[in-house]
């Protein structure tokens, strides 16, 4: 589970994520650089297809290659970095030619599970989904894009695993973390304030699935679903240097190797 669903889990309403899970005086070398790496590809500080030299990393964070080494394993087993023979690792590359395919996927499992959620959730199940919901609205609150994007995820799989059918479950979860960068897009085209409105639908959707009113959940994961991915298509016009200009408008002449510092 993701660091800012265990925030949510133990805190209950006022659960925050930490600000920065990178920071701790505990953590390895490996998970101080794992976390801080894996938050700038999640918010596309490191841009898709970067290199992430082994070198440059080391002397960034102060650890030897080995940790380094560690990190960028972990992030591949993510699925957000990718190891090319006799080249080094990269950010893993975001292809938004394939957007339109991605979201008509997301939005069939979304419709799929959230409707058998609720056929076959159990009330036990519910408070730890209520929680969730409390922490996604305290990160839009405060403008926490990390938070956003972790807690989110793990608030729709939480619904998803309610479903009872294992494999749909297990395949919705690539598809939310295959998405994750998106997101970040989507939150930055509303410079990442995101509307309250946004808000109150999770809140219906899981009125729905306790209601069990199967139809209405299902049109309004549908709704849901379809809302971010409409987003998503409008920026997709502009060529990839200029939508990442949306998050960091220095990006919009190209990055260095090494990322931004810690």
């Amino acid at each position: 589970m993701t660091e800012a669903a265990k925030g949510a889990r133990s805190g209950g309403s006022g659960a925050r994520p930490p600000a920065d899970p990178a920071v701790g005086p505990r953590l390895s070398g490996v998970e101080r650089v794992y976390r801080a790496l894996r938050r700038e590809v999640l918010t596309l500080v490191l841009a898709p297809s970067q290199p992430l030299d082994e070198k440059t990393l080391s002397a960034r964070f102060g650890v030897s290659r080995t940790p380094v080494r560690e990190a960028l394993v972990r992030l591949a087993a993510d699925g957000l970095a990718i190891s090319l023979p006799n080249r080094g690792t990269i950010v893993a590359p975001l292809d938004l030619t394939r957007v339109t395919s991605y979201f008509d996927a997301l939005t069939l499992m979304q419709r799929l599970v959230t409707r058998l959620a609720a056929r076959h959730h159990r009330t036990d199940e519910l408070p730890r989904i209520e929680t969730l919901q409390a922490a996604f609205a305290d990160a839009v609150g405060r403008s926490d894009v990390l938070a956003m994007i972790e807690v989110n995820r793990e608030f729709h799989l939480a619904i998803a695993e309610t479903a009872r059918n294992p494999y749909y479950s297990e395949f919705y979860g690539r598809l939310l973390d295959e998405g994750r960068r998106m997101l970040r897009l989507y939150y930055a085209s509303f410079d990442d304030r995101l509307p309250g409105r946004y808000v109150h639908e999770h809140d219906a959707l899981l009125q729905a699935v306790r209601a069990r009113d199967e139809e209405l959940a299902e049109r309004l994961a549908r709704q849901h679903a379809e809302q971010v991915a409409e987003q998503i298509r409008s920026l997709i016009g502009a060529d990839l240097g200029a939508v990442l200009a949306l998050v960091d408008p220095s990006e919009a002449g190209g990055r260095g190797a090494g990322g931004a510092g810690v």
